[in-house]
């Protein structure tokens, strides 16, 4: 069973904040009676890769601990349309309440997910792996991270504080590659590696020279990284970056052994679609 991520309940904490606010549900309040009870299904309306059903029972939990959940499948499992995610029973204003928070945090989730692991089959066979960014929605990394991992591809750094990665503004201020990366590795922690971002064969020879411990490339065409891979050899890491998408990836995993970072997989997966149905009675 997957764990969630440290923080998790303070996220929900404030996204049922926002959406109840200080009155609560009023139309709950307005139409159901104090008795009344319900049981729902949550169902997957589209294939993809689930993940969230642990937030979204959270969700639940944290409006009515009484409100059953039952999980039917497990984050990162493949679902297909119609099929049964999880059954939910109690009272029927905890239910209500809860409902549209769980479902935002479970269809993006499972968004992010999904495309993870279009970008993760595309590149099957081949030595290269998928990575996430740093381009994810503000207070949410830590979930959005967590989805990354239900599709299966592998974390970056988590933040600015657990990984020297010296950007393309960085090198402007330092002023040029070979001084940035030495201002690096005398100033940063010697349990962190250095790593650079380059955008040019030439920049990338002097990342080399300088002692760099890992290298981006940005926004280099395939023929490019290919002779960026003959530059690099098995020295260092290659990382490369810069509109990939579904349709040129594999093409580039095949060049040789690339950590392929995406920042789509997270600020543009779509939303899968999955919705919550009350059973009549």
């Amino acid at each position: 069973m997957p764990t969630l991520p440290p923080g998790v309940d303070e996220i929900v904490h404030r996204a049922l904040e926002e959406d109840l606010g200080p009155a609560g549900d009023v139309t709950s309040a307005s139409v159901l009676r104090p008795g009344d009870r319900c049981r729902a299904r949550i169902e997957a309306r589209a294939d993809g890769v689930v993940a969230g059903l642990l937030v979204a029972e959270r969700v639940f939990h944290s409006v009515d601990p009484e409100v059953g959940v039952h999980l039917l499948v497990v984050d990162g499992e493949r679902v297909a349309p119609g099929q049964i995610l999880a059954g939910v029973e109690g009272a029927a204003g905890s239910v209500l309440g809860a409902e549209r928070v769980a479902l935002n945090f479970l269809t993006h989730l499972s968004g992010v997910a999904t495309l993870t692991r279009q970008y993760v089959d595309a590149c099957e066979g081949t030595d290269s792996v998928i990575l996430c960014t740093r381009k994810t929605l503000p207070g949410l990394r830590a979930l959005e991270r967590y989805a990354v991992q239900r599709g299966g591809a592998r974390l970056h750094r988590a933040g600015l504080f657990d990984g020297v990665l010296i950007k393309d503004n960085h090198v402007a201020v330092a002023g040029g590659v070979a001084e940035a990366v030495r201002r690096g590795r005398a100033g940063a922690p010697h349990t962190l590696r250095v790593q650079v971002e380059v955008e040019t064969l030439g920049q990338l020879e002097e990342a080399l020279t300088a002692g760099a411990d890992a290298v981006l490339f940005d926004n280099g065409d395939l023929e490019t990284v290919k002779r960026a891979l003959d530059l690099v050899g098995d020295r260092i890491p290659l990382e490369v970056s810069g509109g990939i998408t579904l349709q040129t990836v594999r093409e580039l995993a095949g060049a040789g052994r690339l950590l392929i970072s995406v920042g789509r997989i997270t600020h543009s997966a779509p939303a899968l679609d999955i919705s919550l149905e009350v059973e009549p009675g």
